[in-house]
């Protein structure tokens, strides 16, 4: 006799108490959606700054980094979903990482620092999106009127208000289609790129290739790790546990499923990116891989229209991964804010959510305009946010759930990764304030020129 549906306990006993849980974090999707989800938070512009990464590693050692995180991240990331699906079979189904962690590691403090590090990590997701969207209109304004009055801040201004408007999308849940939109347009740019750099290698302007490491061993030593801090920032999300959390339960196998289209777009573009974009600047790859293409001196690289084409992409991109890392404020916002008794679109419930999201992209908007070296800052934020969160905590949260033997294969490789993956999230930090040291007369609030 074929058994009746699990239930889920969370949507019983806490949903009706809970707006943050019941509208932001409405579990309606399907392992497709997950996978548009999981895409749109890891594969954004920042593979642009791959051919960069590489310069600091060489071929080898970049080949080789990258196929290890990619490998550390997909496990880690496997480990975390089979502990929610552990604790949603326990009938403690946890719709937040802050949560999920104080209740496997029974520590109070662990929720705040989760809460702390995903703050500093999705806040600045978001101003950095804002900078960076901005900065694609500048490139296109730029080109279209060279002399025109328009700076930087004017495009952050635009782009802010498009994000306000689409701030208002209710629920994670909802962003599925504008999610696949983004896995379509991450595609797109990346195969534009990568034409673009096979065409300048092979044109006869192609600049001359140079693959040697930095002479002082000092300096190649901190270069290494802050490649090593870049592709930690490119694999990171942060928000797994929210993003399961919008699977229709049970969730078993689900995210599963949603890891392996995530990956396999992640095979595609990051090599395909890191490749073409190392094998024609070499050492002379610039952070973002464009800039290479469209040098401030001499005619550009590639067909302009090509790079125009690329940059409405990523463009575009942007606002997808603006919404998804606002949605644990807004869920936070939505937990003290809203009365779940009340519905969703309620005027009593409408009108805070307006004004708080507002308020926020705002808030966002603001930073992004006055700190336009908000790169070399955000760097520091990735190096030592993303390397608790994505490689720490699941290894640990998994051997507190399910207790492997300490004699275990998979104990050690855990406990290995930890200690690995700490050692090279404070080199990293330290690679980051160093360059963010090195930067400081650069610096400049409320300028037009776009700092690291």
């Amino acid at each position: 006799m074929a058994q009746p549906p699990r239930m889920d306990p969370f949507a019983q006993n806490l949903r009706d108490r809970d707006a943050g849980a019941a509208f932001v974090l409405q579990s309606k999707g399907e392992w497709w959606h997950a996978g548009f989800h999981l895409t749109t938070a890891i594969v954004g512009p920042t593979i642009l700054t791959l051919p960069y990464a590489f310069r600091g590693l060489g071929w080898v050692l970049g080949f080789f980094c990258l196929t290890v995180m990619a490998i550390v991240t997909f496990y880690s990331y496997y480990l975390m979903s089979k502990v929610l699906e552990h604790c949603e079979k326990d009938g403690r189904r946890h719709i937040r990482f802050r949560e999920l962690a104080a209740d496997v590691l029974g520590s109070g403090w662990m929720f705040y620092f989760v809460i702390l590090i995903q703050t500093a990590i999705n806040t600045g997701i978001g101003i950095g999106a804002i900078l960076l969207a901005g900065q694609c209109l500048e490139i296109l304004y730029s080109n279209l009127s060279p002399n025109g009055p328009l700076k930087l801040y004017h495009f952050i201004a635009m782009v802010t208000l498009v994000m306000i408007i689409l701030s208002q999308f209710p629920t994670f849940h909802s962003l599925r289609h504008l999610n696949f939109g983004s896995l379509l347009l991450s595609l797109g740019y990346t195969f534009l790129v990568v034409g673009a750099c096979i065409h300048a290698g092979t044109s006869k302007n192609a600049p001359p290739r140079d693959y040697s490491l930095e002479s002082k061993m000092t300096t190649r030593v901190f270069s290494a790790f802050t490649s090593i801090s870049i592709f930690a920032s490119i694999f990171g999300n942060g928000i797994l546990p929210e993003i399961q959390a919008t699977l229709a339960p049970p969730a078993t196998g689900k995210m599963v499923k949603g890891l392996q289209m995530c990956y396999a777009v992640i095979f595609v573009t990051f090599y395909s990116a890191a490749v073409s974009g190392y094998w024609v600047f070499g050492n002379k790859a610039n952070s973002n891989i464009l800039n290479s293409l469209l040098p401030d001196e001499g005619p550009s690289l590639a067909p302009t229209w090509v790079i125009g084409l690329a940059v409405i992409f990523v463009l575009l991109q942007l606002f997808a991964i603006g919404l998804v890392y606002s949605q644990v404020a807004y869920e936070i916002m939505e937990k003290k804010s809203a009365d779940v008794k009340q519905g969703m679109f309620s005027k009593r419930n409408l009108i805070p959510r307006i004004i708080l999201r507002t308020l926020y992209v705002i808030f966002c908007g603001f930073f992004a305009a006055m700190l336009p070296f908000f790169g070399d800052i955000n760097a520091v934020v990735g190096a030592t946010g993303f390397i608790p969160l994505d490689f720490v905590l699941p290894m640990l949260l998994y051997n507190m759930t399910f207790k492997p033997p300490k004699s275990s294969f998979t104990y050690w490789i855990n406990m290995s990764i930890i200690v690995v993956f700490t050692g090279a999230g404070l080199m990293g930090s330290f690679s980051s304030v160093r360059q963010l040291i090195l930067d400081a007369n650069k610096f400049k609030l409320f300028s037009s020129n776009v700092v690291g």
